[in-house]
């Protein structure tokens, strides 16, 4: 399983949605998303600023990952933008690879 982060920020439209349904209807409709995607719900936590709700999520893929997000972003009540999160591990692998870069103007 790869773990993603999902920022996601809501329309008016998605508020007002929001407000009637209350917040546990969000998390509720998340975790079915990304259960029947063959994945798990981390962690969901609603914040205020440019982004709305911060969603961890692990799904076995990155298709899993772009099906979510396209069927979120389809919706006219939420944008959603979508990092790859890495474990310690895999930072650690990446680390020890050996990378032939030159710096602009080197």
């Amino acid at each position: 399983m790869a773990r993603y982060l999902l920022e996601a920020s809501y329309t008016a439209e998605g508020v007002k949605g929001l407000q009637k349904a209350g917040a546990a209807s969000r998390v509720a409709a998340v975790t079915d998303m990304v259960a029947g995607l063959g994945g798990t719900l981390v962690s969901f936590d609603f914040a205020f600023g440019d982004v709305d709700a911060f969603v961890i999520v692990d799904l076995p893929d990155d298709e899993a990952a772009a099906a979510a997000a396209f069927a979120v972003g389809a919706s006219a009540t939420t944008t959603v933008r979508t990092v790859k999160l890495l474990t310690v591990e895999d930072a650690d692998a990446a680390l020890r690879r050996s990378v032939d870069y030159r710096p602009p103007g080197s």
